[in-house]
């Protein structure tokens, strides 16, 4: 499937109510990513990096944090999400947050989404975009969640 892009210019996003994008390139999750985010969180939890301990719960391995999954949203959303004659663009948050499926250490995933909402705010524009992480080979996503995102002039 080839990705579908987004790109436009500030002025343009009240247009962009249901459109999609993606998906992005795959992004392989390795484990120094996962030992990285684990030292930095301080979620040092042993189905993270105990291949051990990993190894006897249901997964069977070890499994990337939730929130390292999510955090890989802005690379890989950098590849097909762009808006252009942006003074500041910011993170103002999630609505709903799910991690259905585990993102097993090693396995790849990539991001698609939809502009589900645009709204004019003081000086520029919030929208949210609904993304959805999907693992490679997995019927069920890693995660889902709608992120609001704020662009000024």
């Amino acid at each position: 499937m080839t990705a579908t892009a987004v790109s436009v210019t500030i002025d343009d996003l009240p247009e962009l109510a249901g459109r999609s994008f993606g998906p992005s390139g795959w992004h392989e999750v390795t484990q120094e990513e996962v030992d990285l985010y684990a030292k930095v969180s301080g979620d040092d939890n042993p189905i993270h990096i105990d291949a051990e301990f990993a190894a006897a719960t249901p997964f069977g391995t070890r499994i990337a944090h939730g929130l390292l999954t999510l955090s890989l949203v802005v690379p890989l959303m950098r590849e097909v999400f762009h808006v252009t004659g942006v003074g500041m663009g910011i993170n103002y948050g999630m609505n709903r947050v799910r991690f259905p499926a585990p993102v097993p250490v090693g396995s790849r995933i990539r991001v698609r989404g939809e502009v589900t909402e645009v709204t004019e705010v003081t000086g520029g524009y919030q929208i949210v975009n609904a993304v959805t992480f999907e693992v490679e080979g997995s019927d069920k996503p890693a995660c889902a969640a709608e992120l609001v995102l704020r662009y000024y002039r």
